[in-house]
């Protein structure tokens, strides 16, 4: 660098340039200055960059460490404002220092708007922005207003001449508006979404930053629309909606007449299937064994079998055999004596058997019921006689028995788990019920149900966006129809407002519709084996965070356990 310094050869060809040209060496020194620059930058050889312009000497100093390969950045120098191409100088494939070429940006806009492809796109620009429906309006990084669009005078009743210049801050102090997602852009410096009042019309306002190639904020647009009549709008079509969903489930009850007066919506064939077979299996004594996930309404349709029965006017007794410890379940599915262990009751105890006699005994979760019960079960089911604890007497009891299990109760048959006996006898008539991801034309209805069902409660009118009905409607509720009421119960209890948006549902139905629709993204470049793989492996890592193990995710999966076990291997997920 220094050689060159020296050489007049060199200096007198960059003040032949005409250009603002200087260059660094690798300690920041200048090194050659053109004329231009002299007189421009007021800076000479022998100088450190740092010392006159520290905010540029960052920029340089990133491409004589190799940080960056190149560098344009703007540099205000007083009134101007340059562009500045900074390159770096190689000898022997080692940086020896950088070459910074200075343009005036003044000029270079001058030039620019002097092109006539320039001329045509600022004016293609003023008539997208002029002609849109929705209010523009433009704000500087210190959210003061410098454009305004028709459509934004005409929201807000004034002329653009009256609002250009002034602040956000101004104007929320003096009332023209309530709150300004231009000024919260500026500071939080992301995008921003705000629902204001403004003369009892309703204003969704929309701040969007703008940065330089610096990161810099420099400008914030903001587009505004009146949702008022679209508010009103909706309204009526959810109204308009409620009289189809009126029609529709007319025609339902030509086919579900039965049903009238049950708490269970049914839109989807398989959910009809389900009811229809409950239906049909009341009007016998079959023992019946309903499968399904947890919170799937299970129990639901033991109520609706026991309602539709010949025994509807005798007590349904219901038990969770998961519920009860193995060391009493015995004692309360078949009652004891006097003194049958310790702790007993002295009067003895009738257990849930004799309670049913004449009705219905749900036993849910039959899966956990534990081997020494499994038998008794086996011997009541064959000919109807039960005997108490510490009794040597049995007695005969008219129950009908109905089962309830989220597990696979052919693969515990296998493992040896559950009598296969048994099995077969509950077995007899089985009812699938399915899980609320599968019938997707039930989850609209439900959630319109519950959400009135709890604002009936608290005595309040709530009601759900279109962009919060859509992804409750995505989301697969993991927990099925508890889950999905116990969703309605908190958006009406815990929303500030009548109106239920997106921001108000929980955080991890987003999460869930974002994966889902992250996992409907194909990645390019990868085969139908591998992108079906990497699918395979991300389902298992979700599967494994939800459930407790190997046989939970098998169940949720509807796979076999050792299927599950060779995967979760095979991805190195054990």
């Amino acid at each position: 660098m220094q050689t060159l310094a020296l050489n007049p050869q060199v200096q007198t060809l960059l003040d032949a340039t005409g250009r603002i040209i200087l260059t660094i060496d690798n300690d920041g020194i200048v090194a050659l200055v053109s004329q231009l620059a002299r007189e421009h930058l007021r800076i000479m050889p022998g100088i450190p960059l740092e010392s006159e312009y520290p905010g540029f000497w960052i920029q340089v100093n990133k491409v004589l460490d190799g940080t960056l390969a190149n560098s344009e950045i703007p540099l205000q120098l007083g009134n101007r404002e340059y562009l500045v191409g900074v390159n770096p100088l190689v000898e022997e494939g080692k940086i020896k220092g950088a070459v910074c070429i200075l343009v005036d940006s003044t000029q270079l806009d001058t030039m620019t708007r002097r092109l006539p492809s320039f001329n045509t796109l600022s004016r293609e620009l003023d008539t997208i922005i002029d002609s849109s429906s929705d209010g523009l309006f433009v704000c500087d990084a210190n959210a003061n207003v410098i454009r305004m669009n028709p459509a934004s005078e005409k929201i807000h009743q004034l002329p653009a001449s009256e609002l250009i210049g002034r602040n956000m801050r101004e104007l929320i102090a003096s009332g023209f508006i309530d709150r300004s997602a231009a000024l919260e852009a500026s500071i939080k410096k992301v995008r921003v979404s705000q629902l204001q009042n403004k003369n009892g019309h309703k204003l969704i306002s929309i701040g969007t930053p703008v940065f330089d190639d610096n990161n810099e904020l420099i400008r914030v647009v903001v587009s505004e629309r009146d949702i008022t009549e679209i508010d009103n709008l909706q309204k009526e079509l959810e109204k308009q909606e409620g009289m189809r969903d009126g029609f529709r489930d007319q025609m339902l009850a030509m086919q579900q007449a039965e049903l009238e007066g049950q708490e269970i919506i049914a839109r989807s064939p398989s959910m009809i299937r389900a009811l229809q077979q409950a239906l049909k299996v009341a009007k016998a004594d079959s023992s019946v064994l309903i499968l399904g996930e947890s919170g799937a309404g299970k129990g639901l349709i033991a109520d609706m079998i026991h309602k539709h029965s010949q025994r509807q006017k005798e007590p349904l007794i219901k038990i969770n055999c998961g519920a009860i410890p193995e060391s009493l379940i015995e004692a309360e599915l078949f009652g004891y004596e006097k003194g049958a262990f310790t702790g007993a009751l002295t009067s003895g105890k009738p257990g849930h058997f004799e309670l049913a006699d004449d009705g219905t005994l749900f036993l849910d979760e039959i899966a956990e019921l534990p081997p020494s019960s499994q038998v008794k079960l086996l011997r009541f089911l064959e000919d109807g006689r039960i005997t108490r604890l510490g009794s040597t007497r049995s007695k005969t009891l008219n129950v009908r028995v109905l089962a309830a299990t989220h597990q696979d109760m052919e693969k515990l048959v296998g493992e040896g788990r559950f009598r296969l006996d048994l099995y077969y006898r509950l077995n007899v008539i089985p009812i699938q019920v399915p899980p609320v991801r599968e019938r997707t034309d039930c989850i609209v209805p439900l959630i319109r149900h519950y959400i009135e069902k709890f604002n009936n409660q608290t005595g309040t009118r709530k009601r759900l966006t279109r962009a919060a009905l859509d992804a409750l409607t995505a989301y697969p509720y993991p927990g099925n129809v508890r889950e999905l009421m116990n969703i309605c119960e908190r958006l009406v209890v815990m929303s500030d407002t009548e109106l239920i948006g997106l921001a108000d549902l929980p955080a991890h139905i987003g999460q869930a519709v974002a994966s889902q629709t992250h996992l409907n993204k194909l990645p390019s470049g990868l085969s139908l084996t591998e992108t079906l793989e990497r699918i395979e492996k991300e389902l298992l890592e979700k599967a494994r965070a939800q459930y407790r193990n190997q046989s939970e995710i098998a169940a949720a999966l509807g796979v076999n356990q050792s299927t599950i076990a060779r995967k979760l291997k095979k991805y190195h997920l054990t």
